[in-house]
């Protein structure tokens, strides 16, 4: 954790990556991928398909953002890396099951820490929710799912790239009205952190997962285990 506050002096505003680092993915989706390979006769099981199909969404993102595919958003990019996935393995589906399985991401539910940790935050700070899902998606979570109240929901659809794209972060920033050093971007994964750094926002790291940060020089501000030690330190902060 950063024994070094006063970058952090200046922050009035907090923005959240969601998936994954407010919502509890692979506790929401585990259980319906479970079923949904067992019925199909899988041969391979949903906690070796999970991290296979995520990692696959993200290549799928990235393509469309580098390759400037256009941007058919978060779902889409889910569904084909699903398809994908499916196929390597040569589970035999239907596109339709395939189109109603996604529905599971409407039911994703939050990490209690990190509920109690955005209540207590939502005392002292602006709270965003700045993510790569669809606009609808995000502000249906946010609005029903979450249990916090948040300030703002902005999603990649404004500007039609993916975090973690400088334009989305920047499009944050003149959105909210702010200045990026007067923001810290708060993730479970290292690029929404390397991104918002890039662009000058602070960065806040929650470790999740025990996964080590990228060998940057855009490092993290501060590193917690979870919400709960985030409060606790950025609560001191604006005392």
């Amino acid at each position: 954790m950063s024994t070094h506050p006063d970058p952090l002096a200046r922050v009035h505003t907090l923005t959240f990556d969601i998936f994954g680092t407010i919502l509890d993915l692979v506790g929401s989706i585990r259980p319906t991928l479970d079923r949904f390979l067992t019925g199909h006769e899988a041969s391979i099981d949903g906690a070796t398909f999970w991290p296979e199909w995520r990692l696959r969404q993200r290549i799928e993102q990235h393509q469309d953002t580098i390759l400037g595919l256009g941007h058919p958003g978060y779902l889409d990019s889910a569904r084909r890396a699903l398809v994908y996935c499916l196929r390597k393995h040569n589970v035999e589906f239907q596109q339709a099951e395939a189109e109603r399985f996604m529905r599971v991401f409407e039911e994703l539910q939050p990490y209690p820490d990190a509920v109690d940790g955005l209540i207590r935050l939502g005392e002292h700070y602006r709270l965003v929710a700045l993510s790569n899902g669809n606009t609808w998606l995000v502000e249906h979570l946010v609005e029903n799912n979450i249990g916090a109240e948040f300030d703002s929901a902005i999603s990649v659809d404004r500007v039609g790239r993916f975090k973690p794209h400088a334009s989305v972060y920047r499009y944050a920033a003149q959105h909210l009205a702010a200045e990026p050093g007067e923001m810290m971007m708060v993730a479970a994964h290292s690029f929404d952190i390397l991104g918002a750094r890039a662009c000058g926002y602070r960065g806040g790291y929650v470790n999740r997962y025990g996964l080590p940060y990228e060998s940057s020089p855009l490092q993290p501000d501060l590193v917690v285990a979870d919400f709960i030690e985030l409060a606790d330190y950025l609560t001191d902060v604006r005392k």
